[in-house]
């Protein structure tokens, strides 16, 4: 008798069956939402734009390979040990300028906390200032059968561990074996110098006591603020390695003329860095970090704050530089075929290193080892680092690495609490640099007060430091789909941006034309506020001709799948650091495609006005625009932050503000000089907010709005100047009625 299967449709399974038509059904509402605001990803889904999101970082990647290319051709075209120096004093200049300004040398303040004895070597637990109250902790490990003879000595720089280089032990104390005095230090943002320290850890195996995830974030969050000033993390992180040297050559047991430094990953970066500054350092050998620009731009784009130096592809250099400055001093590079950074470009960058040690006649001098392995320390190449020192250091021995004990957390603390920011507090990289912006801030103050050319002076540097370029030509657009609502037409189209990637936007064109059009930017993109009933309508009720796009990095555009290691509340600052490379800004690629898109609207015969309206952190490209270029004819700017300086000066300030900002901006110009310049066209700004997103009405915020409002006073001209207060009270409509009447 055949059997009969029965299906139990249990309550389990039938509400798993109602959720899959619920997912289903918002799905396809979604879906048809999208094809309703989407030109490049709607209806055709245009086989050519499939990967629009990426299109921000492949331009700026190709920006890269066009300056890295030129590089190479003339680092090729050396031939001689004359034309080689020639690099090394070019190199030198641009690195020096690159990186920011050095502070002066001051008193270390070195002070010993603990001394530990092991049976065959001491460790002295220290710290010293490598700035005043700017505490660096470290460790100093003493080989006991020196007897009195001076010995070499190594700077070990640590990895992005949280535990600093106290997960870094057996290297250390391999080298201390091998009759090495061996300096380590915490880089800043891990071991004991946390510069966001919260009692809540966060991290990795929750061990890292910062409120930030990743040491890359507590290097690049502050990093960003550097760069803002013109200077750079990486003027902290090599500072503090200078005055590591400078502590070893106070040390009686040091032979100054036998210093060398190494350290993997993160560490690998340090020994490059500051080798490359401080010539006192007579051997080097960084592990897994060496590539080149190219294929790191082409595999994991560039990395935190300290792995960037101020446009230095722009420049036209690139890691073999931070090489070929040292040469021919001994170098090895310790590399891994299976490494994040790419192994093909450390190969590369040895070929052309190898070339300058080959034209002084010092081949010998210059290494690259590997290893079949990942991104790690392997036996192989620990025994030849060893190696390697005995020989350039003079310091013969056997170089087989040994099994160590590592150590006890105590033996390696160095601070009571095992962090300054519960011991001895002190100064923070965010701290120090809030100085230089407040001095650099004085320059500026100065210039509005006694120059009455200064808000030409200050668009002017505007275009420059943005690195903006004005769009050559406006084509026509491309046009993907068309739907009627009630009084207005509402179009799809595109046209190319600045690196010739696609800009959708929807275009609204009333039944009704006041003559005049809105370039309407909202941060989400063009359909942020495109609904029946929206913001966009209202303009487009009221005559406007309403164009919304999605910029570079929004909507159809992005943000795409690079992130990067300091991927920071959805917001990567590898991007930013991306454009500052290649001498661009994301403000100063927006602006140029927002003025394109004005000069689109201007073709229309029929348009006499462009009116611009941008929200949040669209803000500051607009302002730039509107500043560089007038084809618009009105601004408004919807719950901006008030300036650079208040990005500089916020130690919790908003990531979303980032992409927005300029390197090197501070002091120089600031966003009120931009829209001073603006007096006479008329101007709206509501619920303007400070550096952290807060719209509270503070000093700074008074301050910057106090130069806008002086400019146009000057000009006669306050009737077109609307600034309305966070009060709750206002109607975003009331502020737009009166500012398009």
């Amino acid at each position: 008798m055949k059997k009969i299967r029965h299906t139990a449709i249990t309550f389990w399974s039938l509400n798993t069956c109602y959720a899959i038509i619920l997912v289903s059904l918002i799905l396809g509402t979604e879906a048809q939402a999208q094809q309703e605001f989407d030109g490049i990803r709607g209806t055709h889904r245009w086989p050519m734009f499939t990967d629009a999101p990426n299109s921000f970082y492949k331009y700026l990647s190709e920006e890269a390979y066009i300056y890295l290319d030129k590089r190479a051709e003339k680092v090729a075209a050396i031939k001689t040990a004359d034309q080689w120096k020639q690099r090394q004093e070019w190199a030198r200049k641009e690195l020096m300028d690159a990186i920011g300004t050095f502070p002066e040398k001051t008193p270390l303040k070195a002070r010993i906390t603990s001394v530990v004895k092991k049976d065959n070597f001491n460790i002295e637990n220290f710290v010293y200032e490598s700035q005043p109250g700017y505490y660096v902790t470290a460790s100093l490990f003493i080989p006991n059968n020196l007897k009195n003879k001076k010995a070499p000595a190594i700077i070990y720089c640590s990895g992005h561990s949280g535990s600093g280089y106290r997960s870094y032990q057996g290297v250390a104390l391999n080298l201390v074996s091998k009759g090495f005095i061996v300096l380590a230090f915490d880089p800043v943002g891990q071991g004991e110098r946390i510069q966001y320290y919260s009692e809540k850890k966060t991290g990795p195996r929750s061990q890292y006591p910062s409120r930030f995830q990743y040491p890359s974030y507590e290097h690049s969050y502050p990093g960003a603020q550097t760069f803002l000033t013109g200077d750079s993390m990486a003027e902290y992180f090599i500072w503090d390695g200078i005055r590591a040297v400078d502590y070893l050559l106070t040390r009686k047991e040091v032979d100054p003329k036998r210093i060398g430094i190494t350290g993997r990953s993160g560490g690998g970066t340090q020994s490059a860095i500051i080798a490359a500054f401080d010539d006192r350092i007579k051997a080097t050998a960084p592990e897994n970090y060496i590539t080149n620009m190219k294929r790191l731009y082409q595999s994991m784009g560039p990395q935190d704050a300290e792995q960037n130096f101020y446009h230095w592809i722009k420049r036209g250099l690139d890691m073999a530089d931070l090489l070929i400055v040292r040469g021919p001093q001994p170098t090895l590079v310790i590399t891994t075929t299976r490494d994040m950074f790419p192994y093909q470009g450390a190969m590369e960058t040895a070929a052309e290193v190898s070339r300058m040690y080959a034209a002084y006649d010092k081949p010998e001098n210059f290494q690259i080892i590997t290893d079949d392995a990942a991104h790690s320390t392997t036996k192989k190449n620990t025994e030849r680092m060893i190696a390697f020192f005995q020989k350039h250091l003079d310091n013969p021995g056997d170089s087989t690495e040994l099994q160590v004990t590592r150590l006890e957390p105590s033996d390696i603390r160095v601070t009571p609490t095992g962090q300054l920011a519960t011991s001895l507090k002190g100064e923070t990289t965010f701290s120090l640099n809030s100085k230089v912006a407040e001095k650099q801030m004085e320059v500026l103050r100065s210039s509005r007060k006694n120059n009455p050319a200064h808000l030409k002076e200050a668009v002017n540097m505007a275009k420059l430091l943005s690195g903006y370029t004005a769009p050559a030509k406006v084509e026509k657009p491309f046009f993907t789909g068309r739907a009627q609502r009630d009084g207005y037409t509402l179009e799809k189209l595109f046209i190319t941006g600045e690196g010739g990637y696609a800009i959708p936007y929807l275009l609204m064109q009333p039944v009704k034309s006041n003559g005049k059009a809105l370039l309407y930017i909202h941060p989400d993109g063009k359909k942020a506020d495109a609904d029946v009933g929206g913001d966009m309508e209202w303009f487009a009720r009221n005559g406007f001709t309403v164009l919304s796009p999605d910029i570079i990095g929004t909507g159809e555009m992005g943000p795409g799948v690079y992130r990067g290691d300091s991927f920071i509340d959805s917001v990567s600052y590898n991007l930013w650091f991306a454009a500052m490379n290649v001498g661009k800004s994301i403000a100063g690629i927006r602006a140029a495609d927002m003025v394109k898109l004005a000069k689109l609207l201007r073709t229309d015969s029929t348009i006499n006005q462009v009116y611009a309206l941008a929200k949040r952190e669209m803000a500051p490209p607009l302002l730039h625009a509107a500043a560089f270029d007038n084809s618009i004819s009105a601004v408004a700017i919807v719950q901006p932050y008030s300036s650079y300086r208040e990005l500089a000066l916020t130690q919790d300030y908003h990531p979303d503000f980032l992409h927005s900002s300029v390197a090197k901006a501070i002091g120089k110009y600031d966003l009120p000089d931009l829209a001073a310049s603006l007096a006479p066209k008329k101007l709206l700004i509501m619920n303007v907010t400070d550096g952290a997103g807060n719209n509270s009405g503070t000093a700074g915020i008074k301050e910057d709005l106090l130069v806008i409002e002086s400019a146009y006073r000057a000009n006669n001209s306050l009737v077109n100047l609307q600034i309305i207060p966070n009060t709750g009270t206002t109607d975003l409509r009331t502020a737009y009625k009166l500012w398009i009447d």
